[in-house]
């Protein structure tokens, strides 16, 4: 990805996130010059839990196809011991997360306004480790068991959640609009507990084309090597 699109993608998640009250906290507007003239030992928690912004295309190169937006406002690190993690996503109409499963990490996924976020369900396949395209799947929307079909598309309207349990297949993606969308889930592991269907890079090789507006949680030992 350029850093120009990244820093656009952050833009667009402020105004989004502005539009529907949802606060960040202060961390969240340092910029790249700020960290590089703080004391880092006030903020060690931030870098050690990979707080912050956070935006991927994937290593796919069509960020507006398959990419996602993501600010992680709470996780695990190796002082504080919280077994939780809180994210808010900026999922743009028709923009793909693909489909992937996570080998610890529960999570109720939440639209927290906007259009309808769209989500497709496959179990594991225990043996290949792929889709497994004949079981049914039980899943709780916002407490309501419901059962179905491998492969149905479930629509979350705003204020509507999912709980997906860890090695469900799960791709999601917006209509009707662009989505905001939370995560709260157990901790958060982005580089060992991701497995994704097709081989993919969570994380997105950048063109410094610009300087960052914000530095990402991937940046941090990059730029802030001291």
């Amino acid at each position: 990805m350029k850093r120009s699109e990244i820093n656009q993608a952050i833009k667009d998640a402020k105004q989004i996130m502005a539009q529907y009250r949802f606060s960040l906290p202060k961390f969240a507007e340092f910029s790249a010059k700020d960290w590089q003239t703080f004391s880092l030992e006030p903020y060690a928690e931030i870098l050690k839990s990979n707080l912050g912004w956070d935006v991927t295309d994937f290593n796919l190169g069509n960020f507006a196809q398959t990419g996602l937006t993501l600010f992680t406002l709470r996780n695990q690190s190796e002082k504080n011991g919280k077994p939780y993690a809180e994210k808010i996503m900026l999922v743009k109409q028709n923009q793909v997360t693909p489909m992937h499963y996570h080998w610890k990490k529960m999570e109720d996924i939440i639209n927290r306004g906007g259009g309808v976020l769209s989500l497709q369900l496959y179990k594991r396949d225990e043996i290949t480790d792929l889709l497994d395209e004949v079981c049914a799947i039980e899943v709780s929307i916002d407490g309501e068991r419901r059962q179905i079909a491998a492969g149905d598309k479930i629509r979350l309207h705003p204020r509507q959640s999912i709980c997906l349990p860890p090695t469900l297949y799960h791709s999601f993606w917006a209509e009707e609009g662009n989505v905001l969308a939370g995560e709260v889930s157990m901790v958060n592991d982005d580089l060992t507990d991701n497995r994704f269907l097709d081989p993919l890079g969570r994380f997105s090789a950048i063109e410094e084309d610009e300087a960052p507006i914000h530095l990402l949680c991937s940046d941090y030992k990059e730029f802030l090597c001291r």
